[in-house]
């Protein structure tokens, strides 16, 4: 924790330097306000998936799963220049697929295909940052940072960092750079059957009801280190081409290291004879990956301002890592203004990637591979998202909640299909309040 807090001081520290650095006090005239008042969102979603290629039971069983969030966005002008924003969100889900951790905790028969009803059937993620960004006086340069925390039951996160934009060009060109760091740790949770296998197993728990191979003895060790550290540099440039069009550039580069692994992951070994209680496989061994992880992305963004109605935005994005993913995304959004209030966001989103060179189906990996996955979000897939939405804009915030106007309100829905047997939907909501 000491070195976590001398970055967090090294990293105000500088902060506070680049922000005095960039005050000009023989300038007083009038300055417009970066926010005029204090903004408050209500963000909410609720989604839903089904899949038959579970990796917690290493390939094969359901993958349905939902998910409820709700997250609230404060935005507080400090004065002209600065603003604080508070983010503060928790996601509730109930999962079929990580039920199966322990699927012999439920009162029906085990089986990957159905939902074990015990603890690890459902979670709570809780999640908090804090970002604070200072204008200078002509508005053509922009310091951020930030300092987050999330939690799960078996997951922590601590993260920082920071951004830089310069405007120039009469603000019709734009530069930033941004930079963070994720410090996580896990509370490694295995497989329930191999757990009397770890490092202080005394044997398994229920071998009388073994069938298969009787003689079920896993080569299982538990995972030496728990932490996995993140690290991203960002790159973007945007630029307005024409009165009705403006388009954007970005670069990204991510490097990861530590446990890259999921600890409850399964996986199914073609060599080794199968072992089963009741409807369910015992496992093999747990997924296992390098240790390290560099990603790569570049794409771009090109909008056209059609006319005061109908707006054209694309996006393109390239993507690949040295674990032999490389995938593209390409996607379009065609808000339509219906009315001076009522816009529709009708769009259409494609992606395609490679597999990773550690993936492979169901009982196809060798005992003798150093690195393993079942995981399907690692395979090699193909797929197509449909959105809609509506939005509701009040410039002139006519309702009111307390002393807060609302501006607008958005609703969207997107329909989510892989090639493989995935599919899932998600509905969101946003409402924005000012203060009068």
């Amino acid at each position: 924790m000491t070195i976590i807090k001398n970055y967090i001081t090294i990293f105000l520290g500088l902060m506070s330097f680049i922000t005095f650095a960039q005050e000009n006090k023989d300038d007083t005239s009038y300055k417009k306000r970066v926010l005029e008042a204090t903004e408050v969102d209500f963000l909410t979603s609720y989604y839903s998936q089904n899949g038959d290629n579970a990796a917690v039971s290493g390939g094969i069983g359901t993958e349905k799963l939902t998910d409820a969030t709700g997250t609230f966005v404060v935005a507080i002008p400090l004065n002209e220049d600065d603003v604080l924003t508070i983010d503060a969100g928790v996601s509730a889900y109930t999962s079929a697929s990580s039920s199966n951790i322990n699927p012999f905790d439920g009162g029906q028969r085990a089986d990957p295909f159905v939902a074990s009803s015990g603890a690890s059937s459902s979670d709570v993620w809780v999640n908090l940052t804090g970002n604070y960004s200072h204008s200078s006086d002509d508005r053509n340069n922009i310091v951020s940072g930030k300092i987050s925390v999330s939690s799960e039951y078996d997951y922590f996160s601590l993260g920082f960092g920071g951004s830089y934009s310069r405007l120039f060009n009469e603000k019709n060109t734009e530069l930033s750079l941004s930079a963070n760091v994720y410090l996580d740790s896990w509370n490694t949770i295995y497989p329930f059957e191999l757990r009397a296998f770890g490092n202080n197993g005394i044997g398994f728990f229920r071998p009388t009801e073994i069938t298969g191979n009787v003689n079920y003895n896993p080569s299982f060790t538990e995972f030496d280190k728990t932490n996995r550290n993140s690290y991203s540099l960002g790159l973007g440039f945007s630029q307005i081409l024409h009165k009705n069009l403006q388009g954007s550039l970005a670069l990204d580069f991510v490097k990861q290291q530590g446990l890259l692994s999921t600890p409850f992951q399964r996986v199914y070994f073609n060599d080794v004879a199968d072992s089963f209680i009741e409807d369910f496989q015992l496992a093999d061994d747990i997924e296992r990956l390098p240790k390290s992880r560099f990603k790569m992305a570049m794409g771009g963004r090109l909008n056209w301002f059609v006319n005061e109605l109908i707006t054209v935005r694309t996006f393109y994005r390239y993507y690949f890592d040295d674990w032999g993913i490389s995938s593209h995304t390409a996607s379009i959004e065609v808000p339509v203004k219906i009315t001076d209030r009522f816009t529709l966001y009708p769009s259409y989103r494609f992606y395609n990637q490679t597999a990773a060179d550690y993936f492979a189906t169901y009982e196809t990996h060798l005992s003798t591979e150093e690195f393993y996955t079942s995981d399907y979000d690692l395979s090699e897939y193909q797929a197509n998202q449909l959105g809609f939405g509506v939005s509701y804009t009040d410039i002139f915030t006519k309702m009111h909640i307390w002393e807060f106007g609302l501006k607008s309100i958005d609703l969207k829905f997107y329909k989510y299909d892989r090639d493989t047997t995935f599919s899932s939907s998600i509905i969101t909501a946003g409402f924005k309040f000012v203060m009068d």
